[in-house]
């Protein structure tokens, strides 16, 4: 891999296909000198001269062009850049045939094809990401939904960086105090207590083991959100399902208990994307088929990512406290509920409505009426973490899970090795060396081109 940061390198850096505006990115070496003697800018000196971003409107004047093309370029002159080199993005019409003319024009004045993700592993090189901060902007670009997105910005904005590299900085210090007791040993100078480094030692390997285990469960993770449907039997869950899939994949009727088994669709409503589940309707002396569809709902209660539960307006007083029990149940069983209130078209419009205790909304999936508020309900939950296993993007959690791994055993050896006294210290520098090096290769602090080809092949160029 050649890791050269001074070869000017250009590409497309907006979506491909017509626009209202593209833009063309160009970064290394003497970005300007790429472009002198084409491009014209209005502030004529202040180009050449300017220390700090701007921003310099001009024209390109390309080769066989009948009329200059108006642009916009974007410098970046110092290091302050995202790629920590000086950058110029030039912003222009959409036009892709115009966009490709002066790509090649640039490629043609000495600015070679970027490779695809070489934007950001020049930002990695030049320090100012982290390996797991370049892997959340392969995140953001490839989410697939709010959530994904929220995940990838925090990894972005560097939250599980932190966390790892103050972890970094413990154990450099701690093995700091170590090797210096080390070169003072004949002196029986202690730089940090026994029981202290064994505290210590232990707080490291318990936070490496939470975070191997959220890596795990990210790894097993769904990409998509998945949204329950549950109440008591005959309580409108199925007409809802088929409204909010689109199909008539559940079968409606009037007779209790129609849904034995759970139905699952993929759904795409109202800018949402969740996968939906029908559940069995909930009932209290389950036997035989009906007892294993009852299992299998709670176990569905237990991962889904919202709970909807249906409460039927057409309840008695007794269904009512029924249903209000059940609901308290299957409640602390999920992450998030919306409770809503359904079948209004079974009433009298003029009849004022009963909203049960802790209802979020009433609605009727045969005239739509509350499917706008639900839809935001929905939106809302889904758009709050999904548990701590979202700390880490799936690409993220697959490279870095063997690496936890090895710090975990490096660090319970290092544990064992402290609170034995029959080892010499120069045993537990050494697991703590291993510890680091494992450490340094999620933080990318240590690298090979291996690590950084697994990474960076992933992306798309002009990134």
């Amino acid at each position: 891999m050649n890791l050269s940061l001074d070869e000017p390198i250009a590409a497309l850096a907006s979506p491909p296909g017509s626009a209202a505006r593209g833009i063309l990115r160009l970064s290394g070496g003497d970005v300007r000198a790429v472009l002198a003697e084409w491009f014209e800018p209005q502030d004529g000196d202040a180009w050449q001269h300017m220390r700090v971003a701007a921003i310099h409107a001009g024209v390109l004047k390309l080769p066989h062009a009948r009329v200059p093309i108006p642009v916009e370029a974007h410098l970046w002159p110092n290091h302050r850049s995202y790629t920590g080199q000086p950058t110029v993005e030039l912003h222009l019409s959409g036009s892709p045939p115009l966009l490709e003319a002066v790509l090649a024009e640039l490629h043609r004045r000495g600015a070679r094809p970027a490779r695809p993700g070489e934007f950001t592993l020049r930002a990695f090189l030049a320090g100012r990401l982290d390996l797991l901060q370049a892997e959340a902007v392969l995140g953001v670009i490839d989410a697939h939904d709010h959530v994904e997105l929220q995940a990838a910005l925090a990894q972005l904005a560097g939250g599980l960086s932190g966390r790892l590299a103050d972890l970094r900085h413990d154990l450099l210090e701690l093995l700091a105090d170590l090797e210096a007791g080390l070169d003072f040993i004949e002196e029986d100078i202690e730089f940090v207590g026994r029981g202290e480094l064994i505290h210590r030692i232990a707080l490291a390997r318990r936070f490496v083991e939470d975070l191997l285990q959220q890596s795990s469960d990210r790894m097993q993770s769904r990409t998509r959100a998945t949204v329950v449907l549950a109440g008591l039997p005959n309580a409108g869950k199925s007409t809802l399902f088929n409204r909010l899939a689109g199909s008539d994949a559940a079968l409606v009727s009037t007779h209790e208990g129609t849904t034995r088994d759970f139905l699952s669709a993929a759904v795409d409503w109202r800018g949402l994307t969740f996968d939906l589940i029908d559940t069995a309707g909930w009932e209290l002396a389950a036997t035989g088929i009906a007892q294993a569809a009852q299992k299998q709902r709670s176990d569905q209660f237990d991962a889904a990512d919202v709970l909807l539960w249906c409460s039927s307006i057409t309840l008695d007083n007794q269904q009512r406290l029924l249903d209000e029990q059940l609901f308290a149940e299957a409640a602390a069983l999920s992450r998030s509920s919306v409770r809503v209130l359904t079948q209004l078209d079974r009433v009298d419009p003029a009849q004022t409505l009963q909203m049960p205790p802790q209802s979020d909304t009433a609605i009727s999936a045969v005239t739509e009426v509350g499917l706008d508020t639900l839809a935001d309900l929905l939106r809302s939950r889904l758009s709050s973490p999904r548990g701590s296993a979202r700390q880490w993007l799936g690409m993220t959690a697959a490279r870095c899970r063997e690496s936890l791994a090895a710090i975990a055993e490096s660090l319970a050896r290092a544990e064992a090795t402290a609170a034995s006294t029959s080892s010499g210290d120069e045993l537990l520098a050494i697991d703590l060396r291993e510890a680091l090096d494992h450490l340094g290769r999620i933080l990318g602090t240590v690298y090979t081109d291996d690590i950084l080809d697994r990474v960076f092949s992933k992306f798309c160029i002009g990134k």
